[in-house]
């Protein structure tokens, strides 16, 4: 029996106009030395389930004595999901927490009412040259827990659920995916779902997998009810749609979503909140240094953007 059974396309099936929601090509800046996509949130779409944030980094090499260095910032009303595809980051938090997260790890920050964290590449390991190529989203939290206590949580790779079968390798980061189960904690419904094709084969997004449902392309076109799209794009599919997504020469891609929010969302700078009058409050607090500190990295913050 398949993991991820699929029926071939019939004449007559819907077009990917109508299978696709929202079709998203990310705006790309330099941060420092790196090179980020953000696709969201856009004036197209402002979140997919809970993300609210969806930013691919690199890939890059970044040369001997470079690296990252994300100074200590603030987060209210959010979870940050790091998930590395190359290189490492060292994450430290004002909980006291120091890891280094490395491919296929997942670091789940909950902000809550509030945290100050700090991304930097490891400084033992900037002699040489550094890759570096992973994701970083953020997912909002739902109403009645966006004023939890802040948490962090590190879950390696070979805890994650993973399938194999026929040039189909899937890997739930979050949530349940064609029976398999992640243990990585949920706030809301979410799914996160790191999935890639061999040439030629194709897999199967049941309409059930999650009410709100998108993918982004990393590597290698895909095809998608007849069209194709090519890497760094983000798709947004109806609800409760099957879709069935090929690759002709093979690709890589996230599946990402989950319960849709029943109320909106604020976003301004790296703070989430049903309320203007939170965001608010927050800024006045970073501003006038009411956080708390990232031990190991006192020295230095981010201060609030003017505007």
């Amino acid at each position: 029996m398949s993991f991820f059974p699929g029926n071939d396309p019939e004449p007559g099936d819907r077009t990917a106009a109508d299978a696709i929601e929202t079709l998203i090509i990310p705006r790309t800046s330099d941060i420092g030395n790196l090179e980020v996509r953000r696709a969201l949130p856009t004036a197209k779409r402002r979140l997919v389930g809970p993300f609210i944030f969806f930013d691919r980094m690199g890939p890059a090499i970044l040369r001997p004595s470079q690296g990252i260095d994300v100074r200590p910032h603030p987060h209210i009303g959010l979870s940050t999901v790091t998930y590395l595809f190359d290189g490492q980051i060292r994450h430290r938090d004002s909980l006291g927490t120091e890891m280094v997260i490395r491919p296929g790890d997942v670091n789940l920050m909950t902000a809550g009412r509030g945290i100050v964290h700090s991304e930097r590449s490891p400084e033992e390991l900037r002699k040489e040259p550094l890759p570096i190529s992973g994701l970083q989203t953020w997912l909002a939290l739902p109403d009645h827990l966006e004023e939890i206590d802040p948490a962090f949580a590190n879950t390696g790779v070979a805890e994650l659920p993973s399938m194999s079968e026929n040039g189909v390798d899937v890997r739930v980061v979050m949530g349940t995916f064609h029976g398999a189960k992640s243990a990585v904690q949920q706030h809301a419904e979410t799914l996160y779902v790191d999935i890639r094709l061999a040439p030629g084969k194709r897999i199967q997004i049941p309409g059930t997998a999650a009410e709100e449902r998108a993918i982004y392309t990393l590597e290698g076109p895909v095809e998608v009810a007849g069209e194709t799209f090519p890497a760094d794009r983000l798709l947004a599919f109806r609800s409760g749609d099957e879709i069935i997504i090929s690759a002709p020469e093979g690709a890589h891609f996230m599946l990402f979503g989950g319960a849709a929010l029943p109320s909106q969302r604020y976003i301004w700078w790296n703070f989430v909140s049903s309320s203007k009058e939170r965001i608010e409050q927050a800024k006045e607090e970073w501003r006038s240094g009411r956080f708390d500190i990232v031990p190991g990295d006192e020295e230095e913050f981010i201060p609030l953007p003017e505007g």
